[in-house]
């Protein structure tokens, strides 16, 4: 039976080595692995994400945000996590997490425990460096998007998002018109989730795997 008792576990694994890049680039486009060895350049901006676990249902949930279409976003219209650009008023990569959480969807940053912190991931499209954190709270929580950035808060079941038949494949055309055939990605809930996000759940589930039980 799916239950919460993995908490304590997720918290140990991401004080030990990380799965890491290995477990990212299983999830990246073709577009993007000749970027696999190269580090973020010095102009490089820096963001937090956050990963929110919660029980729902005697099961571990997360959320992730549909990013409202706009043209000066270039993840426009895609899944991912809440978070953004460090603001100087952060005193760590950490507190910017937190407070994206807070005002892209409304969770109490004092009520959200953070387990620890996945693999920092380059994403060359933005030239955006992004920490990602995982963080926890015993209760679900009352989300309310900022209408401004999010377009819709997705509830992900994390035994779903495990689930070997939720990796899938399939052609994406970019704004470009420029067709990517053979793109990973994670099919939660109707929803196609790419890119930077699913490189970073890609390590997540690789850490979540070492455990033998649903989560």
């Amino acid at each position: 039976m799916p239950n919460t008792s993995i908490i304590p576990f997720i918290e140990e694994q991401l004080q030990k080595p990380l799965p890491g890049k290995a477990a990212q680039y299983k999830m990246a486009t073709k577009t993007r692995m000749p970027f696999k060895e190269k580090t973020a350049p010095t102009d490089v901006r820096l963001a937090s994400v956050l990963c929110l676990l919660y029980p729902k249902n005697g099961q571990l949930h997360l959320p992730l945000i549909q990013r409202v279409i706009t043209k000066r976003d270039k993840h426009s219209g895609q899944m991912s996590f809440p978070g953004g650009k460090i603001e100087a008023t952060d005193t760590s990569y950490q507190a910017g997490a937190l407070r994206e959480a807070n005002e892209e969807i409304g969770v109490l940053t004092e009520d959200i425990k953070i387990l620890g912190e996945l693999t920092p991931l380059y994403i060359p499209a933005s030239n955006f460096q992004v920490f990602p954190f995982i963080g926890y709270v015993d209760y679900v929580p009352n989300f309310i998007p900022q209408l401004r950035e999010v377009a819709e808060v997705v509830e992900v079941a994390l035994a779903e998002l495990i689930a070997p038949a939720t990796l899938k494949y399939k052609s994406m055309q970019f704004k470009n018109k420029y067709t990517v055939k053979d793109v990973p990605y994670f099919d939660v809930n109707g929803k196609t989730v790419w890119g930077a996000t699913a490189m970073m759940l890609s390590e997540f589930v690789a850490l979540i795997n070492q455990k033998k039980v649903q989560p």
